[in-house]
């Protein structure tokens, strides 16, 4: 146990699973606009036991529980995070030692939301428990043979409060994929239109007059779709997946069939309206005055001439300007046209230790070089164009 500068003492332990987490505590730790045991829920229900463990840290404040952190196991393979002679030299010997491709690390945060959270009661500070959180988590990841820790995806103030920029007990900070964000001015979408940039204006709308004089779509927002529709849209999601350059999780149909029971959930859905074809859907989240773009699927034999991904686009945009939505979160990777359609880059951080000195010191060499430059061709692509 630790007594922080501020006086609150708290100690951390771990709870065997989200049942024994009380409803009330996640209301307080993980209001809207975050995500919380709904998002949980549904991934511990969606059969990921071969990509993913699930753990929650409990933060106390003498008998009272004061936060909750998600945390999971997962296996990394070496190719993401090595030097590309390590990375093929870990595959080649992979082949006769399955374990040798595979950094199994103990993550804080979530495997598929955009920012780390550490929920906190009100009167909470993260800088009152970040030491005590740093020490249990080293100890449970020492408890499931886990020699990698990573605080995933947290923003700048998240990664100071942990104490990321002095380096604490071995920990180093790493720059991670930028989450992107779109403010929507109000009152409608004429006042998005006028925020663009006229370049970006007229682009977005000759994309818009093009694909509408090639298609005539169906839009519809669904809540709980039946499972044949379900079915529809993950074979959209399996399509958009494979053609992604960073892949991280694999999400299966039961994952669509548990979060479509989620009240927060809803699906757009766009159908060629000749034959009744699935074209695009977005899986969305409605939570207090945010929309955030979860997961996307486009049919990629008619995506591209017939700008699928701008006309989906446009209907989550009316779905969050309907809301009462201020802001759109859509999400790291996929760069191009989200900063084409007036996305603002959002710094995220990981917070790294390895175990072993030795392997750790490379990490943190690894680490200082990477930039957005490196992690991403179209985040280059951008910053040659407009330098930060």
């Amino acid at each position: 146990m630790i007594m922080p500068a501020d006086g609150q003492r708290v100690r951390v332990e771990f709870a065997a699973g989200l049942q024994e987490i009380e409803g009330d505590l996640w209301r307080k730790c993980f209001p809207p606009p975050l995500e919380g045991r709904f998002w949980y829920q549904a991934l511990e229900a969606s059969g990921l036991e071969d990509q993913f463990t699930f753990h929650y840290a409990l933060i106390r404040s003498g008998d009272e529980a004061v936060g909750i952190v998600p945390c999971f196991t997962h296996n990394v393979p070496i190719a993401l995070v090595a030097p590309r002679a390590v990375a093929l030299a870990a595959n080649f010997f992979s082949r006769f030692f399955p374990n040798a491709g595979h950094q199994r690390t103990f993550f804080v945060g979530s495997p598929c939301s955009e920012e780390g959270s550490i929920g906190l009661a009100p009167g909470m500070s993260r800088a009152a428990v970040a030491a005590e959180l740093r020490r249990a988590v080293r100890a449970e990841a020492r408890r499931l043979g886990a020699p990698m820790i990573v605080f995933k995806d947290f923003s700048e103030a998240g990664l100071v409060a942990l104490g990321g920029r002095r380096a604490e007990g071995g920990f180093f900070p790493m720059i991670s994929y930028p989450g992107t964000r779109l403010a929507l001015p109000a009152p409608d979408r004429n006042a998005y239109f006028k925020a663009l940039s006229h370049a970006r204006r007229h682009n977005f709308l000759k994309k818009l007059r093009r694909s509408r004089a090639q298609l005539d779509l169906e839009t519809r927002v669904v809540e709980r779709p039946s499972r044949e529709v379900l079915a529809e849209i993950h074979g959209l999601f399996r399509q958009t997946y494979e053609k992604g350059r960073t892949k991280f999780e694999k999400l299966g149909l039961r994952f669509f069939e548990r979060i479509g029971d989620q009240p927060p959930a809803r699906f757009i859905l766009q159908r060629d309206r000749a034959n009744g074809e699935l074209l695009a859907f977005m899986l969305v989240f409605h939570l207090g005055d945010r929309v955030i773009n979860k997961f996307i699927g486009l049919d990629y034999r008619r995506a591209g001439g017939n700008y699928l991904y701008f006309r989906l686009f446009e209907a989550a945009l009316d779905f969050a300007y309907a809301c009462g939505a201020r802001e759109l979160q859509s999400g790291q990777t996929g760069y191009r046209a989200k900063l084409d359609l007036g996305h603002d880059l959002v710094p995220l951080f990981n917070l790294v230790r390895h175990e072993n000195p030795l392997i750790n010191t490379l990490y943190r060499a690894i680490g200082a070089s990477v930039t957005w430059k490196t992690l991403d061709p179209d985040l280059a692509t951008f910053l040659r164009a407009h330098p930060i």
